[in-house]
This record gives C-alpha cells, structure tokens and sequence, in this order.
C-alpha cells in the first residue's frame, strides 16, 4: 500500500506541473522578469523541478533542493542531461543539522517538517483528505550555506510547507529577488518571512495565487501593504506565493 501510495502522489505532481498544455510558456513568461540570462537561482523545495527546469530554459544555472528521496531521484534524472541544473537531497532550515519530515505519500507537496502546519492546515476543507503518515529523517543546510558553496542568487525560491520563515533565519545578507509560499490557514510562517526579509533590506512585493502565473498587484507594494492583504485572506483560500524584490539593502 505505500508503494501505492507513493507512486500515487508521484504520478499526481508530475500530471498537476507537466500535464497542462501551454504551462510551460506560462512558467518562462512568468519568471523572466526575476530570472536574468547568466544568473543563479536556488529552488528551495524543487518537488518535480518544473521551476527549475524554466530557469534554464530562461538560461540561468539553478541549485535544486529536495530532501525527498522520490523526488531527488526524479530530479537527478530530468536534469541528467543538463548542465545548468544541480540537485541537492537535503532540506534548508534555521541551522544545519537534521530535520524530521512529515511525508504525505499520496499529496508530496504538502509534507513538510513544521508541526503547526499540519495541525493548521487540518482546519480547512481543502486538506481534509491529506495524510501526513510517514516521517524521514533528512540532513539540513541553510541559505547562507548555500550562498558560500554556490555564490550570490539572483533569485530563490522558497516553498516548505510552513518552514519559509525558518529557511529565510538561516540567510544574512539580503538577495535581489524571493518568493516564499504562503498558506491562508497557517499565516504565521509568511508574516514571519515578511519580517526577515524587511530586516534585512528594503524590498518591494507582489503576490500570485495558486499556479495562476499571474501577478495580483498592478505595481509592487510596501510590507505594510503586503502584511494587510495576507491578513485578509480567506483562511479556507487559496494559497500561493509573495514575491520580494530589493529596491535597498538596510546595510
């Protein structure tokens, strides 16, 4: 049965990212503005790489992190071929050490090693039917590591189920440009995020819903602006992911 399962969830991510006509377009549309030609990006919870796989079409070379054994085995041969892709099979954290990952086999999208996400999360309808019944012991670096093994990014990307906020502790210089995940029903971790990286430096933010590709925001908003429109979400809403670009380190 959890053979089953794991196939299960691993069929699903590939259908969801590689299965819509036209996304791949979309996704390199979408991100050119954040990615230039030349650059470097991290994909922090690369799952099945349809990000990573846009930023070196776009031309950028691109770290891809996954701490699932599944996916990183997945990743290590989509991108066999492809000199600009390397994988890591770790996890980003505060500090680096050892992490326990809380895997829901038949929706991998969704394990993660923050408690408080699943208990949050467990409220809405939508997660009604998600399992988190297996954990994993995995290794964990962090941003500021990666950034000593890899150089300066021009952007990462960070989607860790409720541990956003806890990668973004690990990195002490500000970046020119992040994204992070934010949940409706378990905010705490985006707000906490908003915070790091205002601490860090002066940045400018817009926010995309889901895997709509769009932009919600005409012109990029201040923190306080960004703060007040996650604190409306519907808690039962879609989630998505709040994009960062510096306009002045506070250094």
């Amino acid at each position: 049965m959890r053979l089953l399962d794991r196939g299960y969830g691993l069929a699903r991510s590939l259908w969801l990212y590689y299965g819509q006509p036209g996304r791949a377009r979309m996704t390199d549309r979408f991100y050119r503005p954040l990615v230039p030609r030349g650059g470097l990006c991290f994909d922090v919870g690369a799952h099945v790489g349809d990000r990573s796989r846009s930023w070196s079409r776009l031309g950028a070379r691109v770290v891809a992190i996954q701490p699932q054994p599944d996916f990183a085995r997945l990743l290590r041969w989509l991108f066999r071929t492809d000199p600009l892709v390397q994988v890591r099979e770790q996890a980003l954290a505060a500090v680096p050490g050892r992490m326990t990952l809380l895997i829901s086999p038949r929706t991998p999208t969704v394990s993660t090693g923050a408690r408080t996400f699943v208990a949050g999360t467990s409220r809405v309808p939508s997660f009604a039917w998600v399992r988190w019944n297996q954990t994993l012991e995995v290794p964990t670096t962090t941003l500021d590591a990666l950034i000593a093994a890899h150089g300066r990014p021009d952007f990462v990307k960070i989607d860790v189920e409720g541990m956003e906020h806890e990668v973004l502790a690990g990195l002490s210089t500000p970046l020119p440009a992040v994204s992070f995940e934010f949940v409706p029903s378990v905010l705490a971790s985006a707000l906490a995020s908003l915070d790091r990286l205002e601490a860090l430096g002066s940045y400018r933010y817009n926010a995309s819903l889901g895997e709509s590709l769009v932009m919600e925001f005409g012109d990029w908003v201040d923190a306080g602006t960004m703060r007040h429109w996650l604190r409306g979400r519907d808690t039962a809403g879609s989630s998505g992911d709040v994009y960062a670009r510096l306009a002045r380190s506070t250094g």
